[in-house]
């Protein structure tokens, strides 16, 4: 517990117009890898536009790893297909997070936009938002080394009691 830093909470929302590895469609879920951390979401069974809504937590030891998502088809009876991956950094995230005062800010304040980029693979405008008491970024990447398809996650960032911080 000394070397955490916190806990980065990846909601992986959904996939947009992702590749078909079956016959017909897919059988995708994400896999968020941190370091040695990795996790992963359930399977969404025939759906190239998978809604999956669910929160994954990464315990933080390094926040200059960089974080690699990766979607796959589930198959039964042979190796899950890659269906494409996208890897980002934590770097914008973390300097918002660093905000003098932020607890002064209005609920729903815009403390940071990201455009897309050759080098962010995002798909549109990502923005870093004051909300809640917590500062939440949505991202939409378009996934690399595939022919089609996006995937929207939202951060969010929980401090731990004693953690080192960053």
């Amino acid at each position: 517990m000394d070397n955490l830093s916190g806990l980065l909470k990846v909601r992986v929302k959904r996939g947009l117009d992702l590749v078909v590895r079956d016959i017909t469609d897919s059988d995708p879920y994400v896999v968020v890898k941190m370091g040695d951390h990795k996790l992963k979401t359930r399977v969404v069974n025939n759906d190239i536009n998978p809604v999956w809504d669910e929160e994954l937590t990464l315990a933080v030891e390094d926040p200059n790893l960089p974080i690699k998502l990766t979607v796959y088809d589930s198959d039964l009876f042979s190796m899950d297909d890659p269906m494409g991956d996208v890897e980002f950094d934590l770097k914008s995230f973390l300097e918002a997070m660093k905000m003098p005062r932020l607890e002064r800010h209005p609920n729903g304040t815009l403390l940071k936009r990201i455009q897309p980029s050759r080098t962010n693979s995002l798909a549109e405008e990502s923005c870093i938002i004051w909300k809640d008491n917590k500062v939440l970024q949505d991202l939409s990447f378009r996934l690399r080394h595939v022919e089609s398809g996006e995937v929207e996650i939202q951060l969010s960032w929980e401090h731990l009691p004693g953690s080192k911080g960053f």
